[in-house]
């Protein structure tokens, strides 16, 4: 039934069906325990009650792309009467998170890890912010959130993401073969992957996105930040791509309105989203 409830939800969600879509969402919490942990038990879970100046913690779930595109909400929560915002994160995004207006601290914990946290007097998740905040296609905040720790001039280079970690659910799906992303780097990308950049958190990857004109790259954490940086990024999505992406027509993102997304016309096949986008490089 849980997972009846999860597929209707985000195929609600697929049509633009959001105040329908989000609390079936809420079932991921017995679905999916290692991506979404038991939250703290010695405090009451925000409903989306009046927050009238108390604090409160946004736990953590999913993966660093999740945590990038839904930490937009803290700046809500803080519009909406919370005294004290933190975010707990993957260290790896923490010093991203950390730019959002509205949030007053982040508490990064590693995998298999554990921080202090100091007590607050609610908490929720962060795919159950929009839910409790009643967001709907026409709510959605889509302004910039997220800056670059220490920014670079603007260049005119573009940077190439091919690959996802492969920890994630559909990972050989989303990620190019290795002669597709030969044509992007031919062109004269610039890789965004750590183990070439030598960054060593997406703090550092916002500062080298900072000083380029465009992203391309594949539905992962690189596409959000530079999204939520609103930087422009072209993002190249498998097919059947993934509920947050909407419509298979659409080409826009209201997450991103610096987004342009490519999509598969047949699952598997790269070679005519990578022939568009070179096509586009070039003109």
């Amino acid at each position: 039934m849980d997972g009846e409830r999860f597929q209707q939800g985000q195929a609600l969600l697929r049509e633009g069906r959001w105040a329908e879509g989000w609390p079936l969402l809420d079932t991921r919490v017995r679905l999916a325990p290692d991506l979404v942990p038991p939250g703290p038990a010695t405090y009451p879970e925000w409903m989306g009650e009046p927050l009238e100046g108390r604090s409160i913690l946004v736990w953590i779930e999913q993966g660093l792309g999740d945590q990038i595109m839904f930490g937009r909400f803290a700046t809500l929560l803080k519009a909406r009467g919370a005294g004290r915002v933190t975010l707990v994160c993957r260290p790896p995004v923490a010093p991203v998170l950390e730019t959002i207006p509205g949030v007053d601290a982040v508490v990064a914990i590693p995998v298999n890890g554990s921080a202090p946290i100091p007590r607050h007097q609610l908490w929720t998740r962060y795919f159950s912010l929009p839910a409790r905040l009643g967001i709907t296609l026409e709510t959605l905040p889509s302004d910039p959130y997220v800056r670059a720790p220490h920014p670079r001039p603007a260049g005119q280079g573009f940077g190439l993401v091919w690959r996802t970690s492969v920890t994630g659910g559909v990972a050989h799906a989303k990620t190019l073969p290795e002669a597709q992303a030969r044509r992007l780097a031919e062109l004269g990308a610039v890789s965004l992957h750590p183990e070439d950049t030598g960054a060593r958190d997406l703090g550092e990857t916002a500062d080298i996105i900072s000083g380029l004109r465009l992203v391309v790259s594949v539905d992962t954490a690189v596409a959000h930040l530079a999204g939520a940086m609103g930087k422009p990024v072209w993002i190249l999505l498998h097919r059947p791509a993934d509920w947050r992406w909407l419509d298979e027509a659409r080409t826009d993102s209201p997450w991103y309105p610096s987004a342009r997304l490519f999509r598969q016309k047949t699952p598997g096949d790269w070679e005519p989203v990578v022939s568009q986008v070179l096509a586009e490089l070039r003109g």
